[in-house]
Order: C-alpha cells, then structure tokens, then sequence
C-alpha cells in the first residue's frame, strides 16, 4: 500500500471515529467545518485525497489535530518521528512545502510544522476556531506573516506569536527562500 493511501484510509477510519465519539452527524460535522457532507461521506470511504484546507477544517470541527486524523499507529507514549515519515501536506511547483513533524492531543490539538516558501510563494489559512494561538520561528530568509490584513515581517532569527483565529497568510515576498517552523495550538471542543 503507498503512502497516499495509507494516509486516505487513516483519514477515513479517523474521521468516523472522532465525528461518531463527539456525536455529530455527517450534517453537524459538515456545517461545523464549514465543508459538503458529500466530501465527508467521500473521505469517510476512502474514496477521495481532501486539500490540506480541508483536512484542517475538519480537524478544527472535531477538536483534534492533523496528526490525530492522520495517524494509522496507535503507539505508546513516547513516539518518535523520524525524518522520513514526516507528513509533507502541501508543496508548489517552486519547491515550497509544509510537513507536519509532530502533533498531540493536549488538553487541545497542538501541532509543529516545518515549512520552505520559495521567493514569491504564500499560504493563506483561513481562521481557526477562537483561541487558537501560532507561534512562528523563521530560520532562514524572512517572513511575511499578514494577519488579519496586515502585513508582520519576520527576519531570520526572529519568532512570531499571533491569534490564529482570524485569516492569515504566511508569504515570502524575499529573493531567497524562508524557512521556518511553525506551532499550532487549538483550543479542545467542547
């Protein structure tokens, strides 16, 4: 089995779990997430590969982590990620990506990213459910956090932390590429 298809089926086995242990319905957790009930019914079947969006959307709603919807091994407490089996979610054609190095439960989804945007790449975010906090680190080149319309920048060496539950875009607007690794904290649903 690949990669891409163990990650769909563990969506799809997640998905159902979480929505059926929270009680929604396919229609609550489609409103909540702000995504079709038919796209739910597709992932729960396995039979499509979501966007990142959307795969965050969802988590969102049920108040887990990407790692959590992602995650085909239910292991002990201490788990190790080694480099090659972190989760690469989103990329362009410019050689930009996102990888999702680890993620917890605790008390509310807590995620780290390791992300490369290429001079001229940007991703927007939508917001994320009130109380959700990022915190940035950029290691090489320089960042352009816009939160909310507005336009942060963040040299090598510099951290950022903002209220994540307002539209956001990280961007390199630079000539070199920007590095940085990024913390998601959501807050549990309740």
């Amino acid at each position: 089995m690949s990669d891409l298809d163990l990650l769909t089926q563990s969506l799809a086995r997640n998905v159902r779990r979480w929505r059926t242990e929270r009680g929604f319905t396919l229609d609550v957790l489609a409103a909540r997430a702000g995504v079709s009930r038919g796209m739910l019914i597709q992932i729960e079947q396995a039979r499509t590969n979501p966007s990142l969006g959307t795969v965050v959307k969802i988590g969102d709603a049920l108040g887990i982590s990407i790692t959590t919807l992602l995650d085909y091994e239910q292991g002990p407490k201490v788990r190790i990620v080694p480099a090659d089996q972190a989760m690469r979610l989103w990329h362009t054609a410019a050689g930009s990506y996102s990888r999702l190095l680890a993620g917890t439960e605790a008390p509310g989804p807590l995620e780290m990213w390791d992300w490369q945007l290429m001079p001229g790449d940007s991703s927007a975010s939508d917001p994320h459910p009130t109380g959700s906090v990022e915190i940035v680190h950029v290691t090489a080149g320089e960042l352009t956090l816009t939160v909310d319309g507005a336009d942060h920048l963040v040299p090598a060496g510099g951290s950022a932390t903002f209220e994540a539950d307002t539209p956001h875009t990280y961007g390199n607007r630079g000539d070199v590429p920007t590095a940085m690794v990024l913390a998601v904290s959501v807050p549990p649903v309740r």
